[in-house]
């Protein structure tokens, strides 16, 4: 069994925990969080607003019936796991680039409004429009996921960019990746090669589905990435739209945990 410490307990440090929990081969025994008061760790922990209740008692969480120790320590140390999105994209750039080449390529996810949006219309430090209430708008924004892409498969870099639309969905967002191939290819023909993927050396993080899905049915999935066969479409052999979906919380939250493991490995 692995033991880890928490830092931050934002979203995301929250849903770590639960993936934490779910695995089952890492212990969480401590939280740090500087700026949330103890008690109002327990709150949001216990109640979710889309992944449901979890039980905490008496000012401290409990996990499996064991209590986790809450701290309020500045300076640990950071490591840096990408974006939601940035795991997405690459399990599914990485299938098509190794099976039939990208020449080039444009990314767009329709991602959930995340904590860092207004509830209603405000100052925003940055672009004006980020500012827009999130719930009553369709917010362009800018994404860094593609680029990052390109650094962990090189053979991309430089091959492909894109773009964000923040919408108003609490949960769970979609990459659609349009990409013109070296490699000439019927639409069945990328179907199976991300079928195989998915069913061979990327089971567990990238998934695949033919059925009529819509966002909800993906609200904690845990792979980074599912393809979505009856989505995407082709305009000739070379040039396609895949669309692959993920829950931007949950699964990116399995994927830390996952590294974890990977660096316990390590020595």
């Amino acid at each position: 069994m692995v033991k880890i410490s928490i830092n931050g307990f934002g979203r995301i440090g929250r849903l770590v925990t639960r993936a934490a929990i779910a695995n089952g081969k890492v212990e969480v025994v401590a939280i740090n969080d500087r700026f949330i008061d103890v008690n109002y760790m327990v709150y949001m922990f216990k109640h979710d607003s889309t992944h449901g209740t979890f039980k905490a008692e008496n000012g401290k969480l409990v996990i499996n019936g064991k209590p986790v120790s809450v701290f309020q320590e500045r300076d640990p140390a950071n490591i840096n796991n990408a974006s939601c999105t940035t795991n997405c994209l690459a399990p599914l750039a990485k299938v098509i680039n190794d099976k039939f080449g990208i020449i080039e390529a444009l990314m767009t996810t329709v991602h959930a409004y995340t904590a860092t949006q207004k509830t209603v219309d405000g100052p925003s430090g940055k672009l004006w429009r980020d500012g827009r209430g999130a719930h009553q708008n369709i917010i362009p924004a800018s994404t860094g996921a593609a680029k990052a892409v390109g650094k962990v498969i090189p053979e991309l870099n430089g091959k492909l960019t894109g773009m964000a639309f923040r919408v108003p969905t609490p949960n769970v967002s979609v990459v659609d990746l349009t990409c013109r191939l070296s490699k000439a290819a019927k639409y069945e023909d990328i179907k199976a090669a991300i079928m195989a993927a998915s069913e061979g050396p990327m089971k567990g993080i990238l998934g695949f589905t033919e059925n009529q899905v819509v966002s909800t049915d993906f609200n904690g999935d845990t792979h980074s990435s599912i393809f979505d066969a009856g989505a995407g479409i082709a305009l000739n052999d070379n040039f396609v739209k895949l669309v692959c979906w993920h829950d931007n919380e949950f699964a990116y939250s399995n994927r830390v945990i996952d590294l974890i493991l990977h660096i316990s490995t390590k020595e």
